[in-house]
């Protein structure tokens, strides 16, 4: 009786282009090779998968056929060699095959490599298989490395190793060398909607559908652009010179379609939109937002009864609750005003705690003076190497090119460290406002609380409280540093936080 047989073929996208590697090659030889082993060819799968990948559905179907299969009779399965089965040692679907193999239910055969796996193997056959797997990984991973390699080179080199962005476009130079060159079609368009977004004229609705009726369309689809996709390239700092790349910023070389004033421009303009999208139109309520479902993670929400009464309860949206909780917001203020009372310390602890944040304080502003002496000093030297520049570029000494590649290096360095400068300065601020401020917060927690409007009170909430939860009708919680020190301090006397850091109720 003849045994069946089931063969592969499979490429990934960067083999394609290798005709003896091809897919209609690859079965050419499969069914040749069967036809001298005398087997029965039952299917044949023929699929472009990358064997790098954790995710493979097309083989997945494959060694569901197989299993199938295997459960009545022997089978072979073939592949053209051991890299189309995969490039991973730890693959689990490898592990599979192979002690399916070893199980007499299956053999493997790799055609072009001469390899069979089956239950007879020897010792060097098995030690063989291992070989070759490893040879595919580590060829797998040396391709992988050269890529790297040619991608960081070229971003060195102000080339963009991508897909080019809407507006431009890459081509191929006769010498069949990759470049990225301005799209004429679609430049104008791209600069006008800065141009439109930074003048204040248009939502970005309303920009979509200015550009959308200007025949503005997606580069791969060809269908309109949604507004996401709009926003997308409104924040790209591509059009005035800059490319990202691993999520940092390098100059490029091609031509820029606008200026850095106007990417500027728009970006504030974003910003301010973004932070009107947060202001609230309809009544507050003081524990809107601040409080998840412990059961499902839903948020808990405010509603109110017979006009006066605001209780608060899970949206149950993915429908996990068999019954929903209401709880009054009295209920939950009744918590929240002995957690603000529970903060309050005896004067000793208050000069004990003084005396330990004045100490740490001291140690904070000497990194943070160091820190800004030295950002200081390097803008400094950037200034005057931008000044010696431009004068060498007045004096011809260097070219417009190698200055403006210059001026964008320093540009980017710039912006990084006037970025750290501006973190130091807001890390100390906040360590300084904390340590002058927290005590007298604490002491006056619920005195604030209690005569606050009520987005002051949500405010007030939000600053001192994270994490917070509702399980039936406890709110379970996790106060902010400094104020989680404060409370241990309250109820222990210990001045840093026990090791249980967990959310605790309020009670």
């Amino acid at each position: 009786m003849k045994m069946k047989a089931i063969i592969l073929a499979r490429v990934s996208t960067e083999e394609q282009k290798e005709a003896g590697n091809s897919l209609p090659a690859q079965i050419e030889r499969l069914k040749k090779y069967c036809k001298r082993k005398n087997f029965d060819i039952e299917k044949a799968f023929s699929f472009d998968e990358s064997a790098y990948k954790t995710k493979r559905d097309e083989f997945d179907k494959l060694l569901e056929f197989v299993s199938d299969i295997a459960k009545k009779e022997k089978v072979a399965v073939c592949f053209d060699k051991v890299d189309r089965l995969s490039r991973s040692v730890f693959d689990k679907r490898v592990g599979v095959l192979y002690e399916k193999a070893v199980a007499d239910e299956i053999e493997l055969h790799f055609v072009s490599d001469g390899q069979i796996i089956n239950n007879s193997m020897s010792a060097v056959e098995k030690f063989q298989f291992g070989m070759s797997l490893g040879l595919a990984k580590y060829y797998s991973d040396a391709i992988s490395d050269n890529v790297k390699r040619a991608n960081e080179q070229k971003v060195r080199n102000g080339e963009f190793p991508g897909k080019a962005c809407i507006g431009y476009k890459n081509i191929t130079l006769e010498n069949e060398k990759k470049d990225i060159v301005v799209d004429e079609e679609r430049a104008f368009l791209i600069k006008k909607a800065f141009e439109l977004y930074g003048a204040g004229k248009h939502s970005m609705k309303g920009l979509a559908k200015e550009l959308n009726a200007r025949g503005l369309r997606n580069q791969t689809s060809g269908k309109e652009l949604t507004t996401s996709q709009i926003e997308h390239f409104l924040k790209n700092p591509f059009y005035y010179g800059i490319m990202r790349w691993k999520g940092k910023l390098h100059p490029h070389k091609y031509q820029p379609i606008i200026s850095r004033y106007l990417f500027d421009q728009v970006q504030e303009r974003r910003a301010s939109c973004n932070r009107q999208k947060f202001k609230r139109t309809n009544k507050p309520y003081i524990f809107r937002g601040l409080i998840r479902c412990k059961e499902c993670g839903c948020t808990i929400s405010p509603e109110i009864k017979k006009g006066k009464y605001v209780y608060y309860h899970c949206t149950n949206y993915y429908g996990k609750h068999e019954s929903l909780d209401w709880i009054k917001q009295e209920e939950l203020l009744e918590q929240v005003k002995k957690l603000l009372k529970g903060l309050k310390l005896s004067s000793e602890a208050v000069q004990e705690l003084k005396k330990e944040l004045r100490a740490i304080h001291s140690s904070e502003q000497a990194y943070f003076d160091d820190s800004k002496n030295r950002i200081e000093k390097r803008l400094e030297r950037i200034k005057r190497y931008r000044k010696v520049m431009y004068e060498d570029r007045l004096e011809e000494r260097i070219t417009t090119e190698e200055y403006d590649k210059k001026a964008k290096e320093y540009e980017i360095e710039e912006d990084d460290l006037m970025i750290q400068l501006e973190e130091h300065m807001q890390g100390n601020q906040s360590f300084y406002i904390a340590s002058m401020k927290v005590m007298d917060l604490s002491q006056r927690a619920w005195e604030i609380f209690e005569s606050s409007e009520v987005e002051e009170k949500t405010q007030l909430l939000n600053f001192l409280l994270q994490n917070c939860e509702l399980k039936g009708k406890k709110l379970l919680f996790k106060l902010k540093t400094p104020f989680e020190g404060v409370l241990e301090y309250a109820n222990t006397g210990n001045l840093l936080p026990g090791s249980d850091s967990n959310r605790r109720p309020i009670d």
